[in-house]
Order: structure tokens, then C-alpha cells, then sequence
């Protein structure tokens, strides 16, 4: 890692109901504005940069950041060429000192979104190429090449795609429901990338969403590379390693009992509720 972080505060312009979500372009105040204060590391500007959203991830980070060092080190641009941020969503645990012990850039962001924290990331980054992983995945050793690679003139942004840190037949089902709309629509996870100037074209992520930020995102990537004749890519050779924890927590079948009831919770407008129940309720984000 580099050595003296930068710490970095970002807030949003344009709140409504208490709730921080911006109006007009999603993810557009985050990208516009930053204040508090930041140090930059070095006057070079780094071509990757690598924004981990996190609340409470003092048991996967550091993990995480493990295989990212590994990452780095094997990435023919140099490491000095993949900046770290973790963009900390109000954690009460010792997930900010971990970032700043492994030389980690900081950025903080208070609202309970999920879009919001990857856009406070996003607006601090000062890479060409913005890359998102989630804290309890673990990168592949050629993942900065593989995206280096993978981001030609035909492509506008794209993902790594994941294997899974451990199997189960309701795992296995669940996969095998899931991944013929990857291969239909090219929209996978994993490390997720594209080009700063798309990022900012697209508005970010859409902080209207309490869930399911990463699919829009991807989507309206996918239509701004249309008329470009650039696609979205699924380079091989970096996947990432992707925690079950939720299915840990769940059940390994929990997509195929919980699917119906949600998808009427979201019809009746409890989609917050959702939202709160799978992703924003647990320790970790």
C-alpha cells in the first residue's frame, strides 16, 4: 500500500426527508462536491483506483486488502498505479483504523445507502479507471491486469465475475437460476470497472435505490456504450472469491423461499424494509 492515507469527507447536496437521497442525476452532488480535507500520497496520479464500500468490516477487510496487496504487487503499470479507498459508512468497529494502519485512503459517508458510500468513494478517486469490490470479497492476483486489459475501445465497463467460498446444493441452485441472465445481459459482479469520465456520464450510482444499485449501474452503462458499439465486458482469468455470508446467515435456500414475499414487499412499497432486513440490519455491509 501507499504510505500516508488521505482522509477525505463527502455530503451530499439536495437531501429530502431525512433520508440524504439527492434529486435530479443520481449520485450527481456526491461527484460534484467533497469537503473536509485531503492529502494526496504522491503528486503522480495513479491510472486505478479501488473504492471498497464498508460498515463494520473489521473480520473482512483486512483479508480483502491482503489479496489486493498481492494484487497491486503483480500489476505490470506498478503498484504506486492502483490507489485504495475504503469509503466508511458511519462503522462503529475498528474498520477505519484498519484502512488508515494498511494505507488506505478514507472516505466517509453517514446515510445508509449503499449508492451513496460507493459514490463517496467514486468522488475522491483520482484514478482514470474506478473499480468497486465489496469488503468480504477477495480479489485475484491478476485482477489490475485482467481490468487493464479488458477495458479496450470496444468495451465501456465491465466485471471480474466471482466463484464462491464455499458450495451447497442450494448454493449450486441458486447459481444455476442466476447465471443465464449473466450471460444474457453481461452484467456480473466481482470487481466491477469502467472509465472515471463513463462514471460521471452516467451519474454514478443511483442513490434512489436502497438495493440493487450495482444492476442499475451496470445497466445504464450498458446503454451509454450502445451508440458507441461498446459493450460490457466478463474478462476471464481474474474472478473474485465472493463471502456467503448472507446465505451463512439466511440459509442456502433463502433466494428461492424469500423471492416471492419480497418482490410483493416492493409492490407495496416496502422495498426499505427489504433492504433493511438483508443488507442494511446486518453488522456488516
Amino acid at each position: 500500500m501507499p504510505d500516508a492515507p488521505g482522509n477525505v469527507r463527502t455530503s451530499h447536496d439536495g437531501t429530502r426527508n431525512g433520508t440524504g437521497k439527492g434529486y435530479g442525476v443520481p449520485g450527481a452532488a456526491a461527484l460534484r462536491r467533497c469537503t473536509g480535507e485531503c492529502h494526496p500520497r504522491s503528486m503522480d496520479v495513479p491510472r486505478l483506483s479501488l473504492v471498497i464500500p464498508a460498515y463494520n468490516e473489521e473480520a473482512y477487510l483486512p483479508r480483502l486488502l491482503d489479496t489486493v496487496d498481492v494484487a497491486r504487487s503483480r500489476y505490470e503499470g506498478g503498484a504506486d498505479a492502483v490507489e485504495v479507498i475504503v469509503s466508511d459508512n458511519g462503522s462503529t468497529d475498528a474498520t477505519r483504523d484498519i484502512a488508515h494502519r494498511r494505507g488506505c485512503r478514507l472516505a466517509h459517508q453517514a446515510v445508509r445507502n449503499i449508492a451513496a458510500v460507493r459514490n463517496a468513494g467514486a468522488a475522491v478517486a483520482r484514478g482514470r479507471v474506478l473499480c468497486f469490490v465489496d469488503a468480504d470479497l477477495r480479489v485475484h492476483p491478476e485482477t489490475f491486469n485482467v481490468i487493464d486489459r479488458g477495458l479496450g475501445p470496444g468495451v465501456v465497463a465491465g466485471a471480474t465475475g466471482v466463484t464462491l467460498d464455499r458450495w451447497s446444493p442450494g448454493l449450486l441452485a441458486t447459481w444455476i437460476v442466476m447465471i443465464p441472465m449473466v450471460w444474457i445481459t453481461r452484467m456480473d459482479t466481482g470487481v466491477v470497472f469502467c472509465r472515471r469520465a463513463d462514471f460521471r456520464a452516467v451519474g454514478g450510482y443511483d442513490e434512489s435505490l436502497d438495493f440493487a444499485e450495482d444492476v442499475a449501474f451496470l445497466w445504464r452503462l450498458r446503454a451509454l456504450g450502445r451508440p458507441r458499439r461498446q459493450r460490457l465486458a466478463r474478462p476471464r482469468g481474474a474472478k473474485a472469491v465472493a463471502s456467503m455470508r448472507k446465505f451463512d446467515r439466511h440459509g442456502d435456500w433463502h433466494y428461492f423461499t424469500m423471492l416471492v414475499p419480497a418482490l410483493l414487499a416492493i409492490r407495496r412499497g416496502e422495498g426499505r424494509e427489504i433492504a433493511d432486513r438483508f443488507w442494511y440490519d446486518d453488522d456488516a455491509r
